[in-house]
């Protein structure tokens, strides 16, 4: 499962991602209005966002959030990865969060193959999933 964290990044991203269609920034407090995302809450995912390079913030009067890439450039399993760490279900078969699993022997392992399939198929699908394809998806 993905975390409320995520789920309301990808809201909120794609809440701006629509707002930047008009060229403008995007307040944090309309943004948590309009999602019904808890403000404090999103201010730190906001700020995750920023610190790994999606988004961009600017103070004052004109000032808010703007995506920093277009929206077909930002995939699905970057902001997983950014909120909520590994995509892979096991330790053992992660790409990115490599981890050997304590239990089990990985080289005669009758469950790793599988779950290499699932984190596959998975990441598949998360990496042709893009900011614009859901923002065209309507919602």
């Amino acid at each position: 499962m993905i975390s409320n964290k995520c789920k309301y990044a990808i809201r909120a991203l794609l809440y701006i991602a629509r707002q930047s269609e008009q060229d403008r920034a995007v307040m944090t407090s309309e943004i948590a209005e309009a999602q019904k995302i808890p403000r404090k809450f999103l201010e730190g995912i906001l700020r995750d966002l920023r610190n790994n390079r999606i988004l961009d913030s600017k103070r004052g009067k004109d000032g808010g959030f703007r995506l920093l890439r277009k929206p077909e450039e930002v995939s699905m399993t970057e902001i997983m990865r950014i909120m909520d760490g590994p995509i892979a279900m096991l330790p053992c078969v992660s790409l990115n969060y490599y981890r050997s699993c304590d239990e089990c022997e990985e080289a005669c392992c009758q469950v790793k193959g599988l779950f290499e399939q699932v984190r596959d198929r998975t990441l598949e699908v998360l990496n042709n999933a893009t900011l614009k394809s859901l923002a065209e998806q309507g919602g």
